[in-house]
This record gives structure tokens, sequence and C-alpha cells, in this order.
């Protein structure tokens, strides 16, 4: 059996290696723990250059979202000024084509195709301006005749819509296959085409289920009352 004093020996030795163990351990430590704190300084340094940057960027973020607003405000005041010019333009082309009495080749005939096409889904076939037939001894002339597969649409313009218009175009309408009977089969639909329509002779072309064409505040011609007139029709 090992005598104390070896006993005390070795547990100096295993003490001994612990120490030295620990010290080299310690060492290691502090050493790792310094390149970590020089590691965490350097990645602070970093953030903090990072946070700058970010603030430079949203400093010129902020500028561009200015900038942007401007060139907004200005592509706005543009497309009104745009809107305008067309408008005005639109009312000069009109009132000319009043004065010179052609408002059906230069007004009505050009638009009356997409709006045909927009609102009753068919795509004209054939369009005449003018369209003087004479049966009997009688002369019957329609302004505008636009043939799709199914409607034949009889456009009569006028300069300065009336009321009285209205209810001589249904009549008009009436006898247009009288004199155009190569359309017998289709459904004659009338409309009254103008510059601008008093409310009261749209309100009246509506009533009877005739559509008033003209233009719509100037910026471009259309059916003014085709709801009230498809609603009436039950279309």
């Amino acid at each position: 059996m090992p005598t104390v004093e070896a006993r005390v020996d070795s547990l100096e030795s295993i003490l001994g290696q612990f120490i030295v163990h620990s010290d080299v351990s310690l060492r290691r430590l502090e050493h790792e723990m310094s390149a970590f704190k020089d590691e965490m300084s350097a990645f602070k340094d970093e953030m903090r250059g990072f946070k700058e940057e970010m603030a430079l960027f949203k400093d010129e973020m902020g500028v561009f979202k200015d900038e942007m607003g401007v060139f907004k405000d200005e592509m706005s005041s543009f497309r009104d000024e745009t809107r305008q010019d067309r408008r005005e333009m639109n009312k000069q082309w009109a009132y000319l084509a009043k004065k010179m009495g052609t408002l059906e080749e230069d007004l009505i005939a050009p638009a009356v195709r997409p709006v045909i096409s927009k609102y009753f889904n068919c795509e004209p076939s054939a369009l005449s301006v003018r369209n003087l037939r004479r049966k009997g001894g009688e002369d019957f002339e329609v302004d505008l005749v636009v043939s799709c597969a199914d409607n034949v649409f009889m456009i009569e313009v006028k300069s300065s819509p009336k009321s009285e218009h209205v209810r001589e175009i249904i009549e008009k309408a009436a006898r247009f296959t009288e004199f155009y009977p190569e359309y017998a089969g289709k459904t004659v639909i009338p409309m009254f085409g103008g510059i601008l329509f008093p409310e009261n002779v749209l309100k009246a072309a509506s009533r009877k289920g005739v559509y008033a064409v003209a233009y719509r505040e100037w910026d471009y011609v259309d059916i003014l009352n085709f709801d009230a007139v498809a609603g009436r029709k039950g279309r």
C-alpha cells in the first residue's frame, strides 16, 4: 500500500499538471477572447459604416421621392394641358366642320365605326355618307348608313340638334327599308348625330329610343345616352 508521502507526491504531480494545463487553456482562452473582441470591434465598425450608408441611402431615397413627386406633378399638369389642348382642338375642328357643312364626313363618320363596334358588338361592314335614294318621285337621303351583320344604323346629323328632330328621325327610320330594301332583314337602329346636345334634346332622344352621338365633354365622340336607351329597349 502506497505510503502517505508517495500519495502526496502523486497528488502534487497531478496538481502541477493540472495547473500547467489550466494555465495553457487560460492563455488560449484569453487569446481567443482577444481575437473575438477584435472581431466584434471590426464587426461594430462595419455595422457603424453600414448604418451610415443606410442613413445616406435613406436620404438619397428621400430626395428621389421628392423628385418623383415633382415629376408626377409635372406629368399630371402636362396631361391636363394636353387634354385641354385636345379639347380645344376638337372644339375648333367641330365648329369648322359645322361652318363648312361637313359634320357628317369630318366628325361623325370617322368616329361612328369604333362607337358601333364598342357598344353593339358588331363590326361595320359598310358605311356610306349622304346616301340619296329616289322612289316614285320622292327623294330620301340619309346622312350616314352603317351596316353590320344583323343591324343597320341610320344616322341623321344636325348642326343644331332640336327636340323636333327626334320625331323626324323616328319617322324616317320607319320608312328606311322602303327606300333601302337590301336591309329589309336587318334591325334598323336610328341615331342622332351632332356636336353637342342640349339636355332637353338628349332627354327627348332617350325617351324615344334614339341614340345621341356627339362629343363627350369635347374629349371624344361617343353615344351620350346609351345606357338610357339600351335600358328602355331591354338590351
